[in-house]
């Protein structure tokens, strides 16, 4: 998988989320054949430039772009919500060195200072529920639930506890959460691909499916948003306050069909 040739002056920003919005390994391709077609169209009418925004770390986003079989790669990348990298001509994967440093500075300071907190965050966790906590390399807190209704049980306890730590957030997909920084998640990194390419929110577009792409779907990052009809209830509530598109269509299917809304075939 190659890069495709830079867009020098890009007229908007097409903010992917991938599991569940992009690809679903259900379907066969994972992310429909079409989806790739129209994204060539975009950026050749319309100089589009498009990436993905997720909660994967890099190696299992790749691992993601060879069971879809992309034929080429995104512009950019957001890994675990926070970290920006951009593909060579070659496709390697280079890092912005200068924003991913700052997130992972103040995310080390952050759980440093929370130290006592998480521990009993942790405690409630282990003792109160049949929940498995976690900790690993970039990810320093977070834990897996048995479902859903455990995991909503465990935010209810959560939430007056961090009341004192305004700078202590976390990204939660289904039973999965994870703790960070609350300046740092898929919306406040969609800034900054903004910023890299010198557009405002006006001109991004965004789509996903989960909690974790709350900030990104919000118009302060993305006037632009979409949810597929796969979604859970609270990003369905979100789009529709903002004026943005439920699809009819689900996964992959529902970004071709938000795209096609929001970026329609010129006439010739």
């Amino acid at each position: 998988m190659l890069a495709l040739p830079a867009i020098s002056s890009p007229s908007a920003i097409l903010s992917f989320d991938f599991d569940g919005t992009l690809h679903h390994s259900g379907d066969s391709p994972p992310v429909p054949v079409a989806f790739f077609e129209l994204i060539r169209k975009l950026r050749a009418e319309r100089n589009i430039v498009w990436g993905i925004n997720t909660g994967r770390s890099m190696p299992l986003l790749v691992e993601g772009f060879i069971e879809s079989e992309f034929p080429f790669l995104p512009d950019w990348v957001v890994a675990r919500e926070r970290e920006i990298y951009f593909p060579t001509q070659l496709g390697e994967w280079q890092p912005q060195a200068e924003w991913n440093e700052q997130c992972h500075r103040e995310i080390h300071d952050l759980f440093a200072q929370a130290r006592p907190l998480l521990r009993q965050i942790r405690k409630l966790v282990e003792e109160r529920t049949g929940a498995l906590w976690q900790e690993m390399d970039g990810e320093p807190a977070g834990f897996i639930t048995q479902n859903l209704e455990e995991m909503e049980w465990l935010l209810s306890q959560i939430e007056p506890m961090v009341q004192d730590q305004p700078h202590l957030s976390w990204q939660r997909n289904s039973i999965w959460l994870r703790f960070g920084h609350r300046d740092y998640q898929k919306g406040s990194s969609l800034r900054q691909i903004a910023t890299h390419y010198r557009l405002t929110a006006a001109e991004c577009f965004a789509i996903g499916d989960g909690h974790n792409d709350l900030e990104m779907i919000d118009p302060v990052y993305a006037k632009m948003s979409a949810c597929p009809s796969n979604s859970v209830a609270a990003i369905k509530e979100k789009v529709a306050a903002s004026g943005g598109l439920i699809t009819h269509a689900a996964h992959g299917h529902g970004s071709v069909e938000a795209l096609l809304h929001y970026f329609p075939s010129r006439p010739q």
